[in-house]
């Protein structure tokens, strides 16, 4: 019996993920996201129109399970810097380089959830949550740093947390717009050093 149930919940969790990949390869050659019909996307994954229905209410809850795997891959990566006490300015440079090739690789995700959120609630604070959850990171590495001595005392974590990772995100979001890859490695740098030298270790006054 428990290998029988095992095997469904293999099966449904690879339905699950092969209408994901689907409708972000869609959103990859260009598909709008209201235009991505349900049609769509189970004829692209391969599967009918019910197994749609299985797995998600509707289009937006696929929207945001695509989010919402690109935030979990973002929080890993920021977490992982900010467990590194050593790593210094190289450290959060390799960060936004990371950061700026995963949202590269997701940006027809990101770019889809910013067109839904001026008219659906729902993945308007979906998304404001993500984003919040990263800057609530950032300010706890700025308090942290400033009780040690390293930030300066003046620094006002709660202000500068949400300027990195909000305004940060859309310097992103406008960077993917407006260039192609062979200029992040630039603007990664020069947004980690943004970053690093006017807030975690800004001098005092």
């Amino acid at each position: 019996m428990t290998g029988r149930a095992g095997s469904g919940a293999d099966r449904r969790a690879q339905v699950e993920a092969r209408l994901l990949a689907a409708a972000k390869r869609l959103l990859d050659r260009g598909a709008g996201f209201t235009e991505l019909g349900v049609k769509l996307i189970t004829d692209e994954a391969g599967v009918g129109r019910s197994s749609f229905y299985t797995h998600f209410r509707d289009k937006t809850e696929l929207l945001l399970r695509l989010a919402r795997t690109f935030e979990e891959r973002s929080v890993r990566l920021v977490a992982a810097w900010q467990a590194d006490d050593v790593a210094g300015l190289p450290g959060l440079v390799a960060l936004y380089e990371r950061l700026v090739a995963l949202y590269r690789e997701h940006a027809a995700v990101v770019t889809a959830v910013a067109e839904v959120s001026a008219y659906d609630a729902r993945v308007r604070e979906s998304w404001r949550a993500q984003v919040e959850r990263a800057a609530e990171g950032a300010r706890a590495r700025l308090l942290r740093d400033q009780r040690a001595g390293l930030a300066p005392a003046d620094l006002d974590a709660e202000a500068a947390g949400t300027l990195i990772v909000w305004g940060g995100s859309q310097a992103i979001l406008h960077h993917l717009s407006a260039h192609g890859p062979d200029r992040d490695a630039a603007f990664a740098g020069e947004l980690a050093r943004i970053v690093w030298h006017g807030a975690f270790r800004r001098p005092a006054g």
